[in-house]
């Protein structure tokens, strides 16, 4: 554990502080990235493979694996004219996707409730600009 700027302890982010580890959730925070993840645990796949199996544009699964390989999540190597991608790491991803769904079992889902980040919502709001649900005061 680490001290962090509020006097307290941070847990497990030695390495590069909660603003990686923010970035990398951000890597995860897409619902077809995580589609794609899930499905490169299964192994190597060429995109036209992801995009047949997901149902998502070629151009789609592109972007999100470019997006995921710049996150370090996954690697690609040629194969003809094709990629093949894979998970960088797969134990680690599993653990993490089998952490989150303990936890969201554990808040009984409220998370796709969130004013700010539920199902629904859209971008990523400025501290200042955070909602509450209707009738609750703001943390102090």
């Amino acid at each position: 554990m680490t001290a962090n700027n509020s006097g307290g302890t941070e847990r497990g982010f030695e390495g590069g502080g909660l603003d990686v580890a923010a970035a990398l959730f951000h890597g995860l925070s897409d619902p077809s990235r995580l589609a794609i993840l899930q499905h490169l645990t299964l192994g190597e796949h060429k995109v036209r493979d992801l995009t047949e199996h997901l149902g998502l544009a070629q151009s789609t699964v592109s972007a999100h694996l470019a997006c995921l390989r710049d996150c370090g999540l996954v690697v690609s190597r040629p194969e003809g004219r094709a990629s093949m991608f894979s998970l960088t790491s797969a134990p680690g991803l599993l653990s993490v996707l089998d952490a989150a769904e303990r936890l969201l079992a554990t808040s009984g889902y409220a998370v796709a409730l969130c004013p700010n980040y539920g199902v629904g919502t859209e971008g990523n709001p400025a501290p200042e600009e955070l909602r509450t649900h209707a009738g609750q005061e703001p943390v102090a």
